[in-house]
């Protein structure tokens, strides 16, 4: 009788643990970079996603990824910083922002490969102001983790950085 409740209880504690661990964070951050400089369009892409066509900015961001797949972003103030965008400077005109998790993966015959995984578009102010919160399928293994704010075709205007 002993020994069936240890048993018991080492299954029970194996699947909190394992509750645990999908819920916990994978990675988590408080910054974010705007896309500028050489980085604007698409002479230099970062893993094949490339930038958008003007300079940004951004005032504030955070993103949580759980081991379940859950990701939060957050971003504030992301707006363009390009005197070329006229009246528009200084103001986000896009209505919608997306998430991608982009990641270093092993593919089905051994060779590294990028994997994009992303959310679907999401409101955003004209302030560039923006809550971003879908659970995605995320693959087996993820190398080297980066997570981009985009536009709704793909082109990325905050990366996780700093």
């Amino acid at each position: 009788m002993i020994r069936r409740s240890w048993v018991f209880a080492l299954l029970l504690l194996m699947v909190v643990a394992a509750t645990a661990d999908s819920d916990s964070a994978l990675f988590e951050f408080q910054r974010m970079a705007a896309v500028t400089g050489p980085f604007t369009g698409t002479a230099n892409p970062i893993r094949g996603v490339p930038g958008a066509g003007l300079n940004w900015r951004i005032a504030s961001a955070n993103a949580e990824l759980s081991g379940n797949g859950q990701l939060e972003v957050r971003v504030r103030g992301l707006v363009l910083n390009d005197p070329r965008a006229g009246a528009r400077n200084h103001t986000n005109p896009l209505p919608t922002f997306r998430a991608i998790l982009n990641c270093q993966v092993i593919d089905s015959v051994g060779n590294p490969a990028v994997v994009n995984v992303s959310t679907t578009d999401f409101p955003a102010t004209s302030t560039g102001d923006a809550r971003i919160e879908q659970t995605l399928i995320l693959p087996h293994r993820c190398f080297a983790p980066i997570l981009f704010v985009t536009t709704s075709t793909g082109s990325w205007l905050a990366v996780g950085g700093f």
